[in-house]
């Protein structure tokens, strides 16, 4: 035996680590904490979204007006016109806020008005809102395309529009706000009108509203 292992034995016995200390690992312990903390939280958002579950909204055109509707010099054109829009919250749990939305009116894929800024809306859980924008009244310049096409289609009495909505969208549940979201809504329809007419104008078949978030 060597003397210091000799030294070793009289001095009394070494002391080895315990099993059970060395598995107090504090870097495990935090790991395993966030771990579960994290399954927890995850938990949470699912039962959360199963119970609130938010459903983007619901446009529906209900009425339109042509006030002017013109070609005053190539290549631009005059309009304003006014539409009513119901906005329809189907949720039960989650309200609806909706920032910097603009309205605007297309023609054969091209816009004929400039678009309007619409104030700040919040709707409350399962409401409806309706929504009467006038958009244009500024002349917009447009392609021989679209001015000729409005010719034709005044002397047919039928004339194809698109009405536009564009902004953000904000989900609020409980005491809980969502980031926003991009909406985007395009409402089609086929009106009657002819040269000339100011007024209501008769929506034929039944607008489509369809709704982006």
């Amino acid at each position: 035996m060597s003397d210091q292992q000799k030294s070793q034995n009289e001095g009394g016995y070494t002391q080895r680590p315990s099993p059970l200390s060395s598995s107090k690992n504090p870097a495990k312990t935090l790991c395993t904490f966030l771990l579960i903390f994290l399954i927890l939280a995850g938990l949470t958002l699912l039962i959360g979204w199963l119970i609130y579950r938010p459903h983007k909204p619901n446009f529906t055109l209900v009425n339109a007006a042509i006030y002017q509707l013109n070609i005053t010099s190539l290549p631009y054109m005059f309009t304003t016109m006014q539409f009513t829009v119901l906005v329809r919250n189907p949720n039960r749990r989650v309200s609806l806020f909706y920032d910097q939305i603009s309205a605007l009116v297309s023609y054969k894929g091209q816009a004929i008005t400039p678009p309007v800024m619409l104030p700040p809306l919040f709707q409350d859980t399962k409401s409806t809102v309706p929504l009467s924008p006038v958009i244009g009244g500024v002349s917009v310049p447009v392609s021989v395309e679209v001015a000729n096409g409005l010719v034709v289609d005044e002397t047919y009495g039928m004339v194809a529009l698109r009405l536009v909505f564009m902004g953000k969208l904000r989900y609020k549940a409980a005491f809980v706000r969502t980031r926003h979201y991009g909406i985007y809504v395009k409402c089609d329809m086929l009106v009657g009108y002819k040269k000339g007419f100011v007024g209501q104008v008769p929506l034929l078949g039944s607008p489509d509203c369809e709704v982006d978030v």
